[in-house]
């Protein structure tokens, strides 16, 4: 039975190119940091160098990888500061704010602020009788 999302991996041709960007852009704290690998457990992202992994993601739209943010606005701002360009500035849509951007192999990213919280969500789920 799965209990829960255990890690998001994002292979590269070349992780040295994208660990600057997730430690010293982005913020996140390595908890391993080797030439070919990096762990942030924080935000259970992992990032190495794949030998069948060549240029820019093809298809950035496949899967986007989510930050839980307390403020996007803020959080926008501190990384529009750094250097990162936004493809979506912060929007909401039903139950969030979102910003969206791009790592330096293409992968789509994206800042997500509950507006609604998850567990008043699964609340009403219960209530209305669904199911997870």
């Amino acid at each position: 039975m799965l209990s829960s999302l255990h890690s998001v991996l994002i292979w590269s041709e070349d992780v040295q190119r994208l660990l600057p960007f997730y430690r010293d852009v982005l913020g996140l704290k390595p908890l391993v940091e080797t030439d070919q690998f990096a762990v942030f457990p924080a935000v259970g992202l992992r990032i190495g160098t794949h030998s069948d992994v060549r240029g820019p993601a093809r298809d950035p739209n496949r899967v986007m990888v989510n930050f839980r943010v307390e403020d996007c606005q803020t959080e926008f701002e501190r990384l529009a500061e750094r250097g990162v360009e936004f493809i979506r500035p912060p929007s909401p849509d039903a139950i969030h704010i979102v910003a969206t951007f791009f790592d330096p192999d293409g992968n789509i990213l994206q800042l997500m602020q509950d507006v609604v919280p998850l567990a008043e969500l699964l609340s009403a789920q219960k209530t209305e009788g669904g199911t997870q």
